[in-house]
């Protein structure tokens, strides 16, 4: 998929040099076609590593993706430049007006706080109701996903013993499932948390789906409204480097983490890791805007506010 990015975005030079599709606005401009418009809301610290993450997963695909970043007026990331943060990121009242095909909402380090104590709170939900009118599909993850699981339904997250941390053996619920196409019987998704939402909550829930579960990572991947929402409590995104970077940080501070599992060849983090999950992030992306955004948004995106619940594809 030729994905549209702003111009000069540090991801571009390094996706080009992984023979990444990238496509400035200039000349995206100039095709005579309606891209899916995406909105990412990056809660990342890491911001700029992230953006790349995540063009490079959707950017496999015959659709064209117009893709813009939003930032949160109500905090002040410590980790990118204000520089890039004013040049590169709208912030909610500049899109609030707009209509996306699809939103992405990614993680963020703060999933020890209530969810009310963290300082964003109150403008992470406004926008999560307004993604229910002005988004055909939404994609939560990792502590987002518990954030929007804890709005929408009231699922509360539990505090882990130990942090879940390393590259996890998954099975679909229902193989049939278009998120799935494609999928092997079993695939691998990274996880890095302290938390995590127990199945009896969920499924005492009206409204939600467990569609991928782990005998060691217990939920992975739940849907609602037909498909007009997913949550993903892992990584699927991470680069092949990021838990590795993660540990080494953890080291560093003299944090008591473990290994993650699954991950360094041999179990030696003096050694490469072994990426297992990749092929099946691209194929869960790609199944996501195609069976779920592109197969279901009005071409007219103002059509957005009398849309409903998906009827689901696997049903």
């Amino acid at each position: 998929m030729p994905v549209k990015i702003p111009d000069n975005l540090p991801a571009i030079e390094l996706l080009k040099r992984e023979n990444i599709f990238v496509m400035s606005s200039l000349r995206a401009n100039e095709q005579d076609i309606r891209p899916l418009r995406l909105l990412v809301l990056n809660l990342m610290p890491l911001k700029i590593s992230t953006e790349t993450d995540f063009i490079r997963l959707l950017s496999n695909n015959p659709l064209q993706v117009e893709m813009e970043f939003l930032r949160l007026e109500t905090h002040v990331s410590k980790n990118t430049p204000q520089e890039h943060l004013e040049m590169f990121y709208k912030n909610f009242d500049e899109v609030s007006e707009q209509f996306y095909d699809g939103l992405i909402v990614t993680g963020a380090p703060v999933e020890m706080l209530p969810f009310e104590e963290v300082n964003y709170w109150n403008e992470l939900v406004k926008i999560f109701d307004w993604a229910r009118t002005h988004v055909t599909s939404s994609l939560y993850i990792c502590w987002a996903s518990q954030a929007a699981l804890y709005h929408f339904y009231g699922v509360e997250k539990v505090p882990l013993e130990n942090k879940l941390f390393g590259v996890f053996q998954h099975a679909a619920s229902d193989k049939k499932h278009p998120l799935f196409r494609g999928f092997d019987d079993e695939f691998y998704i990274p996880h890095s948390r302290h938390t995590t939402i127990e199945r009896d909550d969920v499924l005492s829930k009206a409204g939600l789906r467990i569609l991928s579960e782990s005998p060691e990572a217990g939920i992975a991947i739940l849907s609602s409204r037909g498909g007009r929402e997913f949550y993903l409590t892992g990584h699927s995104e991470y680069n092949p480097y990021t838990l590795h970077e993660e540990y080494v940080r953890d080291v560093e501070k003299g944090a008591d983490i473990k290994l993650p599992h699954n991950y360094y060849r041999n179990n030696d983090p003096s050694q490469e890791p072994v990426v297992r999950w990749t092929s099946h992030a691209n194929l869960l992306f790609n199944n996501w805007l195609n069976y779920y955004v592109y197969q279901e948004t009005p071409f007219d995106l103002r059509d957005l506010p009398k849309m409903g619940d998906i009827q689901d594809q696997s049903e």
